[in-house]
């Protein structure tokens, strides 16, 4: 293959990945700029040599690339007690790695409606996160220096935001004559930030964990 031509499939590759990962590194995701640029850019140029290698059957060489990221993808998983997270990051190592095979290829038209997808997709999500929907909710743990009715934190949780929730555990300690509830809840990221001030003016409030 011609030089011209290998720098202007790894140039793009580049380009592209470069975006995207600035994008996923502003958002404090696992995994920044670094790992997409080399994660495309290597299965871009691996593609190349495969063509040059073998052009009649590139397929073996292309195949053992995608699997080998998705091992790679998976580290980017994060699990806490009760969730797992980053299977978006996950998946943007792997179709990045497939954009660069794409690109390798010369296939720049495909390449080009992945990427636009791929945007698509990111921008939506991020919508979906603001809004606090779907798998975007969180946890919260109210706990209370007495016994009183749940209904009056949840009329709280109500009043600032929260759309949809779920109490997990309630606990009730007899020798502290508090409660503590723990709660998964969906709404507005910024509302739901603010509601332990509300919970501070509150004489039953003793505590809260968000997140």
């Amino acid at each position: 293959m011609e030089t011209p031509i290998v720098i202007l499939r790894l140039t793009i590759t580049f380009i592209m990945a470069l975006i995207f990962g600035l994008e996923r590194q502003r958002s404090h995701k696992p995994i920044g700029f670094g790992t997409f640029i080399f994660v495309s850019v290597g299965a871009c140029a691996l593609s190349i040599i495969a063509m040059d290698v073998d052009s009649t059957n590139p397929f073996p060489i292309l195949g053992a690339i995608v699997t080998g990221i998705g091992f790679l993808g998976a580290g980017a998983l994060i699990r806490t007690t009760d969730k797992i997270f980053g299977f978006t990051t996950a998946a943007s190592i792997w179709l990045f790695a497939i954009l660069g095979l794409i690109i390798g290829l010369g296939e720049y038209q495909i390449g080009l409606n992945l990427y636009v997808i791929i945007w698509m997709v990111i921008l939506f999500d991020q919508i979906l996160a603001k809004k606090g929907i779907g798998s975007y909710q969180q946890k919260i743990v109210v706990c209370t220096n007495k016994i009183i009715d749940e209904n009056e934190i949840i009329k709280v949780l109500k009043e600032n935001g929260v759309k949809k929730y779920k109490l997990i555990t309630l606990e009730v300690n007899k020798k502290k004559g508090g409660l503590s509830l723990t709660f998964l809840i969906e709404g507005s990221k910024e509302r739901i930030k603010k509601i332990h001030r509300v919970l501070l003016n509150l004489e039953w409030f003793e505590s809260c964990q968000i997140g």
